[in-house]
């Protein structure tokens, strides 16, 4: 059996279920569970539906953002190509070559970065950065981190302009 407080993931490969962590926001608990749901579809392309109702049985679940997670699951399967299309100007490989779960997590900071307009980009990138940390392997953090980086100012140009210093 796998101690998902010591592993970020279990025997499979899959990311393990959420931490139990009563400081976590409903926001990265619904982060969590879309990235778990997103890594299933990538492995095993069944119906989202089914792979939702699966997730929702856990039962750390009622304590997530139920708004967050549906938009985020969902939003990035059916935007899974636009997603990648706007990621693969920013990767050094091609998206098959991605890691499942650094994948998932790229599609959930580009989702937030896209659509999710009231969460700050910052906010959007270091969420993604957290989830790599927490669930995907060695330095995959800091892959995310350059990807997403990257990736904003083309979604979000005015606030990126307004956060970074401005040059001489």
């Amino acid at each position: 059996m796998s101690d998902v407080t010591s592993t970020p993931s279990d025997r499979s490969g899959a990311p393990a279920a959420p931490p139990r962590d009563r400081a976590k926001s409903s926001r990265r608990r619904a982060r969590e569970y879309a990235l778990q749901g997103l890594y299933e579809w990538q492995l095993n392309p069944r119906d989202p539906g089914a792979i939702d109702a699966d997730l929702r049985d856990a039962p750390e679940f009622a304590k997530c953002d139920r708004g967050h997670y549906d938009a985020l699951l969902h939003g990035c399967i059916e935007q899974a190509a636009q997603l990648d299309a706007a990621l693969l100007k920013f990767l050094d490989r091609s998206v098959e070559e991605l890691s499942p779960v650094e994948h998932a997590v790229l599609w959930i900071g580009a989702y937030e970065l896209s659509h999710c307009l009231d969460v700050p980009y910052k906010v959007a990138i270091n969420e993604a950065v957290e989830l790599a940390k927490a669930f995907g392997g060695t330095d995959g953090h800091k892959f995310v981190n350059g990807v997403l980086d990257h990736l904003a100012p083309g979604l979000r140009p005015d606030e990126v302009k307004s956060a970074r210093p401005k040059q001489r």
